[in-house]
């Protein structure tokens, strides 16, 4: 990479344009995240949540690693830079997981520590098939800050999640796939198509379903049936009065595919 590419490429694709490729791009680093990494992510996360045309999101990865977690050099200089990058860290996933659309993770690579845990905070992860895990911190001497131990054990359950912080390591795309924190692998070469794909699937369900779905699965994990079956009886009380229901249902007795609007 030359010293004057972005550290972020950012693209829109799909039928319609309305869908957000967001590439990781510090290659020599493994796509280790730094100060302005962050902050630029930060940056484009909160600006599309304002684009009413963006139906999905997909973070992507130039090189060999998808994500090598926090930049080291940067974040160690310092206890108080190193704090700092953890609430940074921690206040950026948190938004990703709060993003009203879809955000899908497309793995080519490796993902460690803090890039297992950018992953996490993801709405779907797809792996190439020479993709990389690991919940690596306590193999430098810390817990996971960014999310890791809240978001891994709703993962892939107490026990393995356990295991996987504890020991720090490295498994594959197949195990990944096995104990569900992927939904998919693909090879490496069809990987940014299969999450293109995807991403289109998602933009052609009418835009406030699937918001208001996100909302009502993201809070019903989080608290009690009752707690969950209200989340999502608000999202179906807001969807009724959209016209989109009505072109969903018209579409169905015409045999024809629904436009939706978002509205």
């Amino acid at each position: 990479m030359a010293e004057n590419e972005p550290l972020l490429i950012v693209e829109t694709v799909g039928e319609n344009s309305n869908i957000v490729i967001i590439t990781l791009n510090r290659q020599k680093k493994l796509n280790a995240l730094n100060k302005e990494m962050l902050e630029l992510l930060d940056k484009k996360i909160k600006s599309i949540k304002h684009d009413h045309n963006i139906r999905a999101i997909i973070i992507y990865s130039e090189g060999k690693s998808w994500c090598a977690g926090v930049d080291l050099k940067w974040a160690s200089s310092s206890v108080w830079k190193f704090v700092k990058a953890i609430k940074m860290g921690r206040r950026i996933f948190a938004r990703i997981e709060k993003q009203p659309i879809p955000v899908i993770a497309a793995i080519n690579g490796y993902a460690v520590g803090g890039g297992m845990e950018l992953a996490l905070s993801c709405d779907i992860r797809v792996a190439a098939d020479i993709a990389t895990f690991a919940q690596s911190e306590a193999t430098i001497g810390l817990p996971p800050g960014w999310g890791g131990t809240y978001r891994l054990p709703k993962v892939v359950g107490l026990s393995t999640a356990k295991a996987l912080i504890y020991t720090g390591r490295r498994f594959s795309a197949e195990e990944a796939l096995e104990m569900k924190f992927v939904s998919k692998i693909v090879p490496v070469e069809e990987l940014k198509n299969q999450a293109i794909e995807i991403a289109e699937s998602i933009a052609r369900s009418a835009p406030m379903a699937v918001k208001k779905s996100k909302k009502a699965i993201n809070k019903g994990i989080s608290t009690t049936a009752r707690g969950g079956y209200r989340a999502e009886k608000r999202g179906v009380w807001r969807c009724i009065r959209t016209k989109d229901i009505r072109e969903g249902i018209t579409a169905v007795f015409e045999k024809r595919k629904p436009e939706f609007k978002g509205k």
